[in-house]
């Protein structure tokens, strides 16, 4: 292990301290000494001394409820606050929150000139990027967002602590703040009491925008600019936003029956009301700033002859500004809505603050325009008058059902019977025709009438708040017709653009055959106008044939569809359903992007964000900014450099790694009778299922094993033992059997010079370093049952397989040493999650003990959560 750099020692030495002191005032002296006799137990216990680890398992059994939650909530908040520190120490060092050494903007166009890419071609580039971060609302954050805002109020205080001495705000002023603070989050409720409903989840990923980006954004493009005049002589075209926002939340209705077509409309006003709140402000300080008298004749003749023209017209501009938010107000009240002119298109809004652009340049005032209004057009061409354009995302089969409604109604027979083609037929043969498909008195079940309605209140909202119509597992050509059809049958005259999600291993395989045959037919080929975008899942193709085996495929999708775009002269978008975990696609942006296959991001990228994710990167400014500009730098290198092809057989022996990996995942989560009852004994799946921390649901239907479960629980429950099976599973017996046969120089040579193979086996190590057999064993003793702990001994002998393997294959002595950073974190907080983890063992054998019709004490549950939140906080990572 690297060792941990002195500033961050004395900034978590700081934090810890002044723990310490609020606990005894606080809790009592004598919680403060019960946490500290569990964390000296827990710290001989892992060095092998079992005379400790008996004694912390019978002190942690008798501890009553009242000292187990004030002992919970000491352990979670000091790995909060490790947090807080490492990420403050990361930003302090110009690093990356993530990954150790990322490239910025200046870097990387200085590495891409050199490598002979043309001064025009890097401008070119950059102006054209188009980069879309999608946030989502799946059910990974844990914490409150009021103790969110608290967390980044801490982050401000430590990086003041860092400015050099100022006579009027001296360090121990600033060590006060930090006392009030932590004594402010430790006396606030850490508990989600009510389950967020979707409108409540939109409500927070605007408020990330609000609060962060939007102060974030004309920081990173000054960067950008900056860096580009630099390098090409030229900077950023003045209406350029390289990187933009999407939503799925409140959009987002695969499986989740709390999203209704009304939860829809409310976000995109609620995100319109935003916009318009926040460009009020923007032109009331404008306003104040722009007292010039000169201006341009178009100016003139626009406002008249007033002794402050830009004034003058800035006030019009506030005024509509205010009635539209006005009106957005009156929509989300249920009030009557006022007629006053207020802006219906962003248009409007940009032709007037280019006017006063213009302007100032004409009367020799450019540096003057060149400040906040240029903050405010670039505002304006990232986040439009809606903050976020809203997907949308249903299930195909529900699709499926909704048009055997209707079919069967008319009389024409059930199109959930047809085969592919006879549905193709159809739909191609009702998109071009004229007449009305949905009957006036059709009457389906409720099901059939959500879908129905979700495409009324689509046309009613329009298409400046909305981006893609996703369709989670997709398998055919006709699934994405069917969508095309219902949006025609409802009138929509400017539909969104329809976007096949492939996330089954099978569906990946087929991913581009698939969108050969949609490209094959004319009339889809004159809708899609030479552009397509094409959404690839990390979640469940994992979930579905293990982690190895899903990267290989998703590379594979990839180049299919890529390939078949080709041959249609199709620009294609490359969409990447990502999580946070390594499981779920996770990982540095800068690495991730790098190893994509040649030819897949042409300046084009939508990327999700999602759960604790959003939180990660977009926390602060200061991170905020880091992101926007490692998404930028990564996507303009991804979208010049010339990557090496991998050699053929490189190929091969990652297609032959891969199906074996598949054949061992599937072995043990299909095959082993045994798994099943281990993994919902040995983790806490089944009580995690009752958090409040998503509006989502977290199996698909009702009932069912593994198969309908979320890869997002599915992930959770491994990782708050420690175990991390799903992210690593099938590796270790893939690479063991390739280097027993010889293969280890050819395994080291794909890690060195293939960035797609060296990406999967960093990522691999990323997360096997990060996983920890020891707590899965406290498990294992407190709550399996005594025939099933062999089982556990066999998958921590898998795991240690793996880091063997993972360890030779990339030529390492130690687990993360080329990545320093990667190991200051596990070592940060090793030594205070055993404690919370043994905690959690015994809340979850107190909960599992309650009879079935009597409900557990709520202190018993909160403590339960509370270790919860701590292990996530711990493992930087829920699902």
């Amino acid at each position: 292990m690297s060792k941990i750099p002195e500033p961050l020692r004395n900034d978590v030495r700081i934090l810890g301290g002044m723990l310490g002191e609020i606990l005894k005032d606080q809790a009592g002296v004598a919680i403060f000494e019960r946490v500290e006799q569990v964390r000296a137990l827990a710290k001989r216990a892992r060095t092998g001394d079992q005379g400790a680890a008996e004694t912390l398992a019978m002190t942690l059994a008798s501890l009553p409820l009242s000292e187990a939650l004030p002992v919970a909530r000491a352990f979670s908040l000091f790995l909060t606050l490790t947090n807080i520190a490492e990420a403050h120490h990361g930003l302090r060092e110009n690093g990356d929150d993530v990954a150790g050494t990322i490239g910025n903007c200046d870097s990387t166009f200085a590495e891409l000139l050199a490598q002979g890419v043309s001064t025009d071609q890097l401008h070119d580039t950059v102006s054209r990027l188009r980069v879309e971060l999608v946030l989502t609302a799946h059910p990974t954050q844990v914490v409150r967002r009021t103790l969110l805002q608290k967390y980044n109020a801490l982050a401000d205080l430590l990086a003041r602590r860092d400015l050099p001495r100022d006579p009027l705000l001296d360090v121990s002023g600033v060590e006060e703040a930090l006392e009030r603070a932590i004594t402010s989050i430790w006396d606030t409720d850490e508990v989600m009491r009510e389950r967020p409903t979707a409108l409540d989840e939109a409500r927070g990923g605007l408020n990330v925008l609000e609060q962060v980006v939007w102060h974030a954004l004309p920081v990173w493009l000054r960067h950008v600019d900056e860096a580009l005049r630099r390098h090409t002589g030229r900077g950023l075209p003045l209406e350029v936003a390289p990187v933009r926002f999407g939503s799925w939340m409140g959009g987002d209705r695969d499986g989740n029956p709390n999203v209704s077509p009304q939860t829809t409309l409310r976000a995109s006003w609620l995100g319109r009301w935003m916009a318009a709140d926040l460009f009020v402000g923007e032109i009331e300080t404008l306003r104040a700033e722009l007292s010039s008298r000169s201006c341009s004749p178009e100016l003139r003749s626009r406002v008249g002859d007033v002794p402050e023209p830009y004034r003058e017209l800035l006030r019009g501009v506030k005024d509509r500004l205010v009635a539209t938010r006005t009106r957005m107000h009156s929509l989300l009240a249920g009030t009557s809505v006022s007629d006053e002119a207020h802006y219906t298109d962003v248009e409007q809004l940009r032709e007037e603050l280019l006017l006063c652009y213009h302007s100032l340049c004409s009367v020799g005032q450019e540096v003057v325009a060149r400040g906040r209004l240029l903050d405010a057009i670039r505002r304006l061409s990232c986040f439009g008058l809606t903050m976020v354009r809203i997907d949308i995302r249903q299930e195909s089969d529900k699709h499926t059902e909704a048009l055997a409604a209707i079919t069967k109604h008319l009389g024409l027979g059930d199109y959930s019977e047809w085969d592919e083609a006879k549905r193709q037929e159809f739909l191609i043969a009702e998109l071009e025709n004229r007449r009305p498909l949905i009957p006036w008195d059709l009457e389906g079940s409720p099901a059939v009438m959500d879908v129905i309605e979700t495409f009324r209140v689509a046309r009613r909202i329009g298409s400046q708040s909305l981006g893609a119509y996703i369709i989670s597992m997709a398998h055919n050509a006709s699934d994405v017709l069917a969508v095309e059809l219902l949006q025609k049958a409802v009138g929509n005259t400017s539909p969104q653009r329809v976007v096949p999600l492939f996330e089954t291993v099978s569906d990946l395989q087929s991913a581009g055959e698939t969108m050969r045959r949609l490209f094959s037919i004319p009339w889809y080929r004159r809708r899609i106008a030479g552009h397509q975008e094409i959404m690839v899942g990390y979640s469940d193709s994992a979930k579905d044939g293990g982690r190895l085996t899903a990267n290989w495929e998703l590379y594979k999708a990839q180049e299919d569809v890529v390939r078949v775009c080709e041959e249609y002269h199709v620009h294609p978008t490359l969409f990447h359903g990502r999580g946070g975990t390594v499981a779920r696609g996770g990982g540095p942006t800068h690495l991730a992007i790098q190893s994509q296959p040649a030819g897949s991001i042409k300046g084009t990228l939508r990327v999700t964000e999602q759960g604790e994710m959003i939180q990660a990167k977009f926390g602060n400014p200061r991170i905020a900014v880091r992101t926007l500009e490692t998404y930028t730098a990564a996507t303009v290198n991804a979208t010049l450099a010339t990557p090496r092809q991998p050699d053929p057989a490189w190929r091969s022996r990652m297609a032959e790694l891969a199906d074996i990996a598949c054949d061992s995942y599937r072995g043990v989560v299909r095959g082993e009778p045994r798994f099943v009852e281990y993994f919902r004994r040995a983790t806490p799946e089944v009580e995690l299922g009752a958090l409040n921390i998503g509006s989502r649901p977290a199996r698909r239907r009702a009932g069912g094993g593994i198969e309908t479960l979320r890869a997002i629980p599915w992930i959770f429950a491994w990782t708050q033992n420690r175990l991390c099976l799903p992210s690593w599973l099938g590796v270790g017996h893939a690479l063991s059997k390739a280097i027993e046969n010889g293969q280890i120089s050819e395994l080291q040579e794909m890690y060195r010079d293939w960035p797609f193979f060296r990406s999967t086996i960093d990522l691999i190590e990323m997360v096997v370093a990060k996983a920890d057999p020891e707590p899965s064993v406290f498990y294992d003793r407190a709550l399996v049952p005594e025939e099933l702990q062999p089982f556990g001994d066999e998958l921590r002998a898998m795991l240690a397989s793996t880091v063997a393997a993972v360890l030779e294959v990339a030529g390492h002595k130690r687990l993360l040493e080329d990545y320093g950073k990667g190991q200051t974190g596990v070592k940060l907080r090793d030594r205070y999650m055993d404690p919370i983890n043994m905690l959690q063992v015994e809340l979850l054998r107190r909960l599992r003990s309650v009879p079935d019709d009597q409900s557990p004490d709520p202190k018993l549950w909160e403590a339960f959560v509370v270790t919860v939140n701590g292990i996530a906080a711990g493992m930087r990572n829920t699902g």
